[in-house]
């Protein structure tokens, strides 16, 4: 069974890798644990935005080139990058102290593109017969209406593996299976520590 996997990369790191040892995650490695044996993988779609160099974290674009190089070294994956918008809002404290301003300025930042740019890819490639089945990393129940579209309107398969520790009800309804992704089976799809590709030998970011 021909299979595409749609990788919401925002929804994998926040749900599953942030603030562990599992950021240096071999997606190939990943779904060969994860899917079943007659889901031949033809394409991995990676989809996120470049993060920027905000104070404090200087280094963050660095590490996530650094983390591309080892996504390419798989193959047929391709990344597809929306973008962040960053901006000043007020936000209210949680525990404001009494007779002083209950409000805080942050800064804001959202990813922008990924979800419609997933959603996209989704239904095009159902249309041009890519795949038979499609492998969905992701928890976010915006994408339940593609889901849907590519199932009834295009009959192919698709399933859904969240990196949440919650569940999405809205796509384990519509899904053909879902799974969740399991800590042992993200401790067990780890790039080696050194890799190869054209430009010669990198390495994991030595703060992951």
């Amino acid at each position: 069974m021909k299979t595409m996997v749609y990788v919401d990369a925002f929804n994998l790191y926040y749900g599953a890798v942030k603030e562990t040892s599992y950021k240096w995650l071999d997606l190939q490695a990943l779904c060969q644990i994860m899917l079943f044996p007659d889901n031949e993988i033809v394409g991995f779609k990676y989809f996120t935005a470049l993060v920027q160099p905000f104070p404090g974290k200087e280094n963050q674009p660095v590490r996530q080139q650094i983390y591309f190089r080892a996504l390419k070294t798989i193959p047929s994956l391709d990344i597809v990058t929306g973008y962040y918008l960053s901006h000043d809002v007020m936000m209210p404290l949680v525990n404001p102290e009494k007779g002083k301003n209950r409000f805080v300025k942050v800064i804001k930042t959202e990813e922008k593109g990924s979800d419609v740019n997933i959603a996209t890819h989704l239904l095009i490639d159902a249309f041009d017969n890519v795949y038979d089945c499609a492998v969905l990393i992701s928890g976010d129940s915006d994408l339940t209406l593609p889901v849907q579209m590519v199932r009834n309107r295009f009959d192919k398969k698709v399933g859904v593996l969240n990196p949440q520790k919650r569940p999405c009800k809205s796509l384990k309804t519509n899904a053909n299976f879902y799974k969740h992704i399991r800590e042992s089976a993200l401790r067990r799809s780890q790039f080696p520590e050194e890799l190869c590709d054209e430009h010669g030998i990198f390495h994991k970011p030595s703060t992951w």
